[in-house]
């Protein structure tokens, strides 16, 4: 079962959350999935097997330019997890067409995503769900 969170599922999504990111603090993602639920502007849909919360799809409007696209707002998915023990089982396909559902609703015409160079997983994820590479980039720092 797939729904959309509500600000009383923040821990929950909170917790799914750090292990897709585990060098951030629970605390901080409480705060951030409390905004998420809390907000028109996004949305964060969790992926449910009986009572388990298994997986989570974070998702966003972007108004400012999105790589590829030609139109704003673009819906825009953050963030994409699912347990380890319940991947292949399709969790991954429909917490992003809800993602996908939402984004219609709130008028986009393009949905996008990113990843990083180096992580093959997420990119054969990314293009199993029917996402086409746009660009590849390489994003450079220096100190002032």
């Amino acid at each position: 079962m797939i729904r959309q969170a509500s600000n009383e599922d923040a821990q929950t999504a909170a917790q799914l959350a750090r292990l897709l990111w585990p060098h951030h603090a629970l605390t901080e993602f409480i705060e951030e999935m409390t905004l998420h639920t809390s907000t028109e502007n996004s949305a964060i849909f969790l992926a449910y097997q009986g009572l388990e919360a298994v997986g989570f799809a974070q998702c966003q409007l972007r108004t400012d330019y999105v790589e590829g696209t030609d139109s704003s707002p673009v819906g825009y998915l953050e963030g994409l997890f699912v347990k380890e023990a319940y991947r292949r089982y399709g969790f991954a396909k429909q917490l992003v067409a809800k993602c996908e559902q939402w984004a219609k609703l709130k008028g986009c015409i393009e949905f996008a995503s990113d990843c990083e160079l180096q992580n093959l997983e997420s990119l054969a994820v990314h293009q199993k769900l029917g996402f086409t590479e746009a660009n590849r980039i390489i994003c450079f720092t220096k100190s002032l």
